[in-house]
């Protein structure tokens, strides 16, 4: 594993996060990386190389890397449910499924009223069991994240699947591009990034439906991905580096990356203190003196 020196930016005297000088690289030679999720049953980080369309696996206890899964339906973003199962967008088949401990998929949505998704791209699960996701059309634009295709949906939205019945209900219509999301610790607000337009937007989370939805925080360099939050409630959002927020939406600080692009995110290891990075080509790491809020 390389390692590069590395410190925050500091844009906000309340910042107080710390932790390694270095980030390390432990991955290179995928084509778009995507979708970290830490598993801590069994210490390893999953993530996906979507062009490639292969689940790659990174050990935590000898530092190997692997193909989990291949062809892995273009997959795009995970989580883990309650119960520690694997919980993925396809983008490649248009669909949320469940990987259930025995190594079989099971498909949790793939239509709203009978319409197939364009393409989920980012997923979470809160405490009560239901799946929250978001669906770009990044898969069916064309042939390199997916399959080129028409869309069947009049725009693109944001869904939840009731843990009960299964049935699908879009709780929010009026975005460009959302994409990655995250839970407060409370779960009392949903953040959601919208790529196209540039920023973050918060939802209060009131009875499974989504209320408001103000602007959160503004790109201050690079598109908005994915999205995760620590215990004290900071939004950490990948674009241009890795930018971390406050709740009141002030700018805090900036984590730079030595790629383009910062697709997604994880706080992982045994006390969740450990930061995963995807970005580009490859996969990054840093231990911090803050830890991550369980809901990934």
């Amino acid at each position: 594993m390389s390692k590069t020196p590395v410190s925050f930016a500091v844009h906000d005297a309340r910042f107080n996060v710390g932790g390694d000088d270095y980030l390390e690289c432990l991955f290179s030679g995928g084509r778009w990386t995507e979708g970290p999720v830490y598993v801590p049953s069994g210490k390893y980080l999953l993530f996906s190389d979507i062009p490639n369309d292969r689940l790659m696996r990174w050990d935590e206890t000898d530092g190997s890397v692997s193909v989990f899964r291949s062809p892995a339906g273009y997959t795009n973003g995970h989580t883990l449910d309650r119960q520690g199962r694997l919980v993925s967008c396809e983008q490649g088949e248009r669909r949320i499924t469940r990987t259930e401990f025995d190594g079989s998929v099971t498909v949790l949505a793939d239509r709203w009223e009978g319409r197939r998704f364009n393409s989920p791209n980012d997923v979470v699960v809160d405490s009560a069991g239901a799946v929250w996701f978001t669906d770009p059309p990044y898969g069916i634009t064309s042939d390199y994240e997916g399959h080129r295709s028409d869309p069947e949906i009049d725009g693109c939205h944001v869904y939840r699947l009731d843990p009960g019945t299964g049935a699908v209900r879009r709780v929010a219509d009026d975005f460009q591009r959302p994409n990655g999301l995250a839970f407060s610790p409370d779960e009392r607000t949903l953040y959601i990034a919208d790529t196209a337009g540039g920023h973050i937007r918060s939802f209060a989370v009131e009875d499974g439906k989504l209320v408001g939805g103000a602007v959160f925080a503004e790109s201050p360099g690079g598109r908005f991905d994915g999205l995760r939050v620590d215990v004290e409630g900071r939004v950490w959002a990948a674009a241009a580096g890795v930018h971390c927020f406050d709740p009141d939406g002030s700018h805090l600080a900036t984590l730079q990356v030595p790629q383009p692009a910062v697709s997604n995110l994880v706080f992982g290891g045994p006390k969740r203190n450990r930061l995963f990075i995807t970005a580009t080509d490859s996969v990054y790491s840093i231990m911090l003196n803050t830890n991550g809020a369980w809901r990934l």
